[in-house]
């Protein structure tokens, strides 16, 4: 495949990017090129801020004008997705707001692309509408997970978004269905929260007591003799911390193939339970009024009756 050029370019700032650093800016706007290439051209002199050369960390105003020099972007690594996938995600849309969409994610797609092997959930609705193209997650879940997913469709709403998120204003519900009869009086784990490598290179979660403090509040909706329902909700933000935690007591969730087992896998494979049963059933911004849920999918009920 040929590379992408991309000839020079004048954009106004926006609202969108008004107190954004430099370097961020393009980093949004010139997808596909390495941070090194951008931080290169910066220091070059090739990019100019209302014609002068600024300084990676430049905090941009409303009405600046940037220059972006031409530039080349490798199509060999390119992130494609498929017409199926952008069939999911183009159904999966639940809300649909000027500065914000709120999808019900499948399962089995990334929020976000990597590695060029497949595209995630923001680039393809990137690719579903020219109005989306600058759309930003506001947060992330999991691959395997389901559910409740913000995008920001301006950078200056994702920006309330994150505030939000920071003064922890945001609550979150999960749904999963672990093994093992769960005790009705566990409904808090308070267990600090590391990462590690694992031996593929990918990130894990794992209870330390030098750990960033983790806390999950877990209620208990339904048991039998094999599986437990529960509800979850997040007080603290970690990567992985449902998982982490229903698994450090000893109750993984089923179809986790990072922290779950795999032996009880297997044998839920055998009951056709080919994915992770956990599910973002809904978020709110206390003070952006932005409330949403989801339904649960139904194999979750199923495996408890």
């Amino acid at each position: 495949m040929d590379d992408i050029h991309h000839p020079v370019s004048l954009f106004e700032i926006t609202s969108d990017y008004e107190g954004v650093r430099l370097d961020n800016c393009l980093i949004s706007k010139m997808k596909g090129l390495p941070r090194t290439r951008i931080y290169s051209i910066i220091r070059k002199g090739e990019v100019r801020v209302n014609k002068s050369r600024s300084k990676p960390s430049l905090k941009l105003k409303k009405g600046d004008i940037v220059r972006i020099p031409p530039y080349r972007v490798s199509s060999k690594g390119a992130v494609y997705s498929s017409p199926k996938d952008k069939d999911k995600i183009a159904l999966s849309i639940i809300r649909k707001e000027k500065d914000f969409l709120i999808i019900n994610k499948p399962t089995g797609i990334a929020s976000h692309g990597g590695s060029g092997i497949s595209s995630g959930v923001i680039e393809i609705i990137r690719e579903i509408d020219p109005k989306y193209r600058d759309a930003h997650l506001a947060h992330r879940i999991d691959r395997d997970t389901s559910g409740c997913l913000v995008i920001a469709l301006r950078k200056s709403f994702l920006r309330k978004l994150h505030e939000e998120i920071r003064s922890k204003n945001v609550d979150k519900i999960y749904d999963l269905v672990v093994f093992g009869k769960w005790p009705a009086g566990l409904t808090v784990v308070d267990a600090p929260l590391s990462k590690k490598k694992s031996e593929s290179g990918e990130k894990e979660a794992f209870v330390e007591s030098k750990g960033k403090k983790s806390l999950t509040e877990f209620n208990l909706v339904k048991t039998n003799e094999k599986f437990s329902h529960l509800n979850a909700k997040i007080i603290t933000g970690r990567m992985h911390q449902i998982r982490a935690h229903a698994q450090f007591k000893g109750f993984p969730v089923v179809g986790d193939r990072k922290y779950g087992d795999k032996l009880l896998n297997k044998e839920a494979n055998k009951l056709g339970l080919n994915r992770m049963l956990l599910h973002a059933t809904s978020i709110s911004f206390k003070n952006l009024d932005i409330e949403c849920s989801s339904d649960v999918p139904d194999l979750f009920s199923k495996i408890m009756s």
